[in-house]
């Protein structure tokens, strides 16, 4: 899977994507800002699921889950770190169920649960 990986996310989110067999780009290194339409644009063209922490991506009215890849937005603690984002998302992605129902749906990952829009 291609991932987009927003500006909210850890720079150790890429490799951590790589290390678990998946393409990985930051928004960062394709010159995009923190304009979330662009961004989801972007996602959108390129076959990219998002993962994020911005929380505006898990409202469906406004990214409907079907018209993307994927979107996957970390629901954690304002102050968590780096090290608790990297861990929240290693837990999700060590989970290959869980990414073979990521095309086309939300998912939405706290530290002991994903949830999935539609479910």
């Amino acid at each position: 899977m291609h991932f987009l990986i927003d500006a909210n996310m850890p720079r150790s989110t890429g490799p951590l994507l790589l290390r678990h067999g998946h393409e990985a780009v930051h928004v960062r290194d394709v010159g995009l800002g923190p304009d979330d339409a662009a961004i989801a644009r972007h996602a959108r063209a390129h076959d990219m699921a998002l993962v994020t922490r911005d929380f505006d991506f898990a409202d469906i009215r406004n990214y409907p889950p079907e018209n993307y890849s994927g979107i996957v937005v970390l629901q954690l603690p304002d102050d968590a770190v780096a090290n608790v984002v990297v861990s929240a998302l290693d837990s999700f992605l060590s989970q290959r169920e869980l990414i073979e129902r990521l095309p086309g749906r939300l998912a939405i990952v706290e530290t002991w649960r994903v949830r999935f829009r539609p479910t």
